[in-house]
């Protein structure tokens, strides 16, 4: 799974990629030792599990000040015939504009997910949470660019970047686009199950 996000972000021209550790963290810095691209750099968190937002916080002297790429390792995105959702999202961010992009897909284009969905979009691609029970009609995918800055007014500790996503709505600085192709959450042995039959179908025929 990492590997698969981490060849996502090689083909859309990454050349530095940090990878936070916490759980088997040995096991996953021997695999990465064997990756050529794009560059890995160890945000160490064995001694504590920062969440999304406390981890992308104490990686912060490794990221500098551009905007980032920032994705979940859970999940696994099929592209369509055209530009693939990383060259998508770094077309469509304006530093000057935007403080995150979000990859939504429809939830009629997941599978492993039978949530209510996370979001709503609108015409000028706005993002707003759903409130409570209220169904919504896109799915966040884990993957967005970030302006790094954005989290250091965070907490030390753990914190998610829903947090900073707050903010960014407040300041109209939250937006979404929509990833045409499908989004297969694989967290847990159904959803891993559910990827790899699609993936299995989505493959060309052997001659």
């Amino acid at each position: 799974l990492i590997d698969y996000t981490l060849d996502q972000f090689a083909d859309a021209g990454v050349q530095n990629a940090v990878v936070n550790v916490h759980y088997l963290a040995d096991q996953i810095e021997t695999h990465l030792k064997g990756r050529k691209q794009p560059n890995i750099l160890i945000s160490d968190e064995r001694e504590r599990l920062l969440e999304t937002g406390g981890g992308v916080k104490k990686a912060r002297p490794l990221l500098g000040e551009a905007p980032v790429f920032v994705s979940n390792t859970d999940a696994i995105l099929l592209n369509d015939d055209g530009p693939s959702a990383c060259t998508r999202l770094a077309a469509s961010f304006d530093q000057e504009r935007d403080d995150a992009l979000l990859l939504l897909v429809p939830k009629e284009k997941t599978s492993g997910y039978d949530g209510l969905g996370d979001v709503h979009l609108d015409d000028l691609g706005r993002v707003s949470f759903r409130n409570g029970d209220e169904p919504a009609p896109f799915v966040f995918t884990g993957l967005q660019i970030l302006n790094p800055r954005t989290v250091d007014k965070g907490p030390e500790g753990p914190f998610s970047l829903r947090i900073t996503w707050k903010d960014a709505i407040d300041q109209q600085r939250l937006r979404g686009i929509v990833h045409s192709g499908r989004w297969m959450h694989v967290g847990d042995p159904a959803g891993l199950k559910a990827a790899e039959e699609i993936i299995s179908l989505e493959k060309p025929a052997q001659s």
